[in-house]
């Protein structure tokens, strides 16, 4: 059986942030004392001077230090430089590309992570890999361990661009069709199915689909939202594999990414809500339910309102098994003809 690891914390509040070492010093005692690294960018440093800062201040053996690329070099590079400085802890603060570097990161130089995000974008803050860069423009997803602890500060997440919160909520959405493509695999004899983690990550998608709440910037939907998507990043954890959170529609994704990322530029959360659609209808499954999820929630998944134009529709669908050749979806079981997916974006076109 697949061994896993639960974070220390998972903590939403306001004002966390600025008492970090408070909240920390049951599991790490005398934490402030230890050798820290703060990782984050340099726009973050701008806009939560103030809090960075605080940070650095209950920390006094710290350093700041500023990534520049979210890539795989950098990320081995910040690795060697945790160990050759004896670094203990690794406090990660900012969306899903700094925190992966950071998580990834800390894997590699096994050393403590506490996960400060500062969007709630994807479920990046707590599963176990990392998405990043490579040499030209693909990007990969790379095993590494979930952070020691997640905080949450509700004070900085409300202050995020709304969009950002609509590409959580696709991102939690997308396991709808992700559950159901590892049911496909699992029938076709190409994956085992973990109980468990398909439990939790069904409860991660219930919990925003049935929300009767959708005041986004409110502590109670953060508090959600938070909880589902660490509930999909600890179903990962579990199952030791991305599979409860991700099928086929996060291959559209990664189609989308890796071969026209020169045309379009889709946050991750809403090219995985647009791609369920789709993978829905591939599924033949209930489309209401996504329908009715996408408009209460008023996620903006038309396509041509991201560039995306039925040509380049097209071929991220008939080029998404190829992005993930080992990963078995419906994609593998059915004909992704010009004409088929032409009348798919035009429906799609139509209702959002």
């Amino acid at each position: 059986m697949h061994s896993f690891r639960l974070p220390y914390h998972l903590i939403v509040d306001e004002g966390i942030f600025f008492r970090i070492n408070e909240v920390m010093e049951d599991v790490i005692p005398n934490i402030s004392e230890l050798k820290m690294i703060l990782v984050t960018e340099e726009n973050l440093k701008g806009i939560f001077g103030e809090i960075l800062e605080e940070i650095a201040s209950d920390f006094p053996n710290s350093e700041l230090y500023l990534i520049k690329k979210a890539d795989y070099d950098s990320a081995v590079a910040l690795a060697k430089y945790i160990t050759m400085n004896d670094i203990n802890l690794v406090i990660g603060f900012g969306g899903g590309t700094v925190l992966d570097l950071a998580k990834f990161a800390a894997f590699v130089s096994k050393t403590t992570l506490v996960s400060l995000p500062t969007t709630l974008s994807n479920d990046s803050l707590a599963s176990p890999v990392a998405v990043l860069g490579t040499e030209g423009l693909a990007r990969k997803t790379f095993k590494c361990t979930i952070p020691d602890a997640i905080l949450v500060d509700a004070d900085v997440i409300m202050s995020a661009p709304e969009r950002q919160l609509l590409s959580g909520i696709g991102d939690t959405i997308s396991k709808y069709t992700a559950l159901n493509d590892w049911k496909i695999a699992y029938m076709a004899g190409a994956e085992y199915v973990d109980d468990f983690a398909y439990m939790i990550s069904k409860m991660a998608f219930n919990s925003i689909c049935y929300n009767d709440m959708k005041e986004l910037k409110s502590k109670d939907f953060i508090k959600r939202l938070t909880q589902a998507l660490v509930m999909g990043g600890l179903a990962m954890e579990i199952a030791g594999s991305s599979r409860p959170s991700s099928g086929s529609e996060h291959l559209f994704c990664h189609a989308l990414e890796e071969n026209f990322s020169e045309y379009v530029n889709v946050p991750h959360g809403i090219a995985v809500a647009m791609g369920s659609y789709g993978a829905c209808i591939f599924q033949q499954r209930n489309i209401g339910k996504i329908t009715k999820i996408l408009h209460d929630y008023n996620i903006p998944v038309k396509p041509s309102e991201w560039k995306i134009t039925k040509e380049i529709f097209t071929k991220a669908w008939q080029q998404a098994s190829a992005t993930r050749a080992d990963r078995y979806t419906i994609l593998n079981e059915i004909d992704l003809s010009d004409e088929m997916l032409g009348n798919l974006y035009d429906e799609m076109e139509k209702e959002f």
